[in-house]
């Protein structure tokens, strides 16, 4: 674990506050080892300090890289780099900061597959982040110790296998060590193994990892992505899935921080909400 999350940081306040019975409960969170997403702002010095850590401690940092151009289709996480040339720049730094150290990397969450759905890129946009994509696989491969893991939707997502195949294909998934799937989602881990197997077989029997944090009492539909209520903590982290092709179970996305401010003003997104962690925590089973 990091004393340096939002979900750590947040369980000294609380315990600076006498409020230990949710403190304990904010440690079913914060004891857990999470992602470091990337985006804008600090990349590559992030990047630089938390795999230097990470290492000190005889541990694999993973990092989310989160900065395509057209980022989120306009969405609660609009932004990203301002063009091409400006993210082959950052996924670069990125990739020299992490140097010979080990670490993981979940390569840009939704991007594969907005390009599929109604409200993403299309076109000559698609093919630039396609490009885009690959170029990034390539950069980060070329450190020794870094896997690299294409984000590749989820099983709510109603696009056909063999077109986000094709499409991860072109996004240079072939010199990637798998995919990623249910980032930041809720699908329980059966439906997202059923879902990767699939997309492995028309792969060529490409390994994937699943972000359970949030994932423990399942989704609460496909438009329901937003903060539902109900939610629980997923499976814990760990490389020992005991499922063949399934590398590991991860916290890609940070449980407690807010996926936007879903019409409803919740919290911007990626910003930490003590009541849903707390509510994640407590409905884990």
């Amino acid at each position: 674990m990091s004393d340096r999350t939002n979900a750590a940081q947040q369980v000294g306040v609380l315990r600076s506050q006498g409020r230990s019975a949710e403190a304990d409960t904010l440690l079913r969170i914060a004891a857990q080892p999470s992602s470091q997403w990337l985006g804008e702002q600090g990349a590559r010095e992030i990047a630089d300090q938390v795999s230097r850590r990470a290492t000190e401690a005889g541990r694999t940092a993973v990092f989310v890289a989160y900065d395509i151009p057209h980022r989120d289709c306009g969405q609660y996480s609009a932004g990203g780099a301002p063009d091409a040339a400006s993210y082959r720049s950052w996924i670069t730094g990125v990739a020299e900061a992490l140097g010979d150290r080990k670490a993981w990397v979940v390569l840009e969450p939704d991007a594969v597959a907005h390009t599929l759905d109604s409200c993403g890129v299309k076109g000559d946009l698609a093919a630039e982040r396609y490009g885009l994509l690959a170029f990034a696989v390539q950069e980060l491969k070329k450190r020794p110790n870094v896997r690299v893991y294409l984000d590749a939707g989820n099983p709510g997502w109603a696009q056909d296998p063999e077109d986000l195949a094709a499409a991860l294909r072109k996004s240079g998934i072939a010199a990637a060590d798998g995919f990623a799937v249910n980032v930041a989602n809720f699908y329980p881990t059966d439906r997202n193994a059923a879902y990767g197997n699939r997309l492995s077989a028309a792969l060529g029997g490409k390994h994937f990892v699943i972000d359970t944090s949030r994932s423990g009492n399942g989704s609460a539909g496909a438009d329901s992505w937003c903060n539902p209520p109900g939610r629980a903590l997923g499976e814990a982290p760990t490389t020992e899935t005991g499922r063949p092709g399934v590398d590991a179970y991860l916290w890609i996305k940070n449980p407690g921080e807010s996926d936007g401010q879903c019409g409803r003003g919740e919290p911007p997104a990626g910003q930490f909400w003590l009541p849903y962690a707390l509510g994640l925590a407590q409905a884990a089973h």
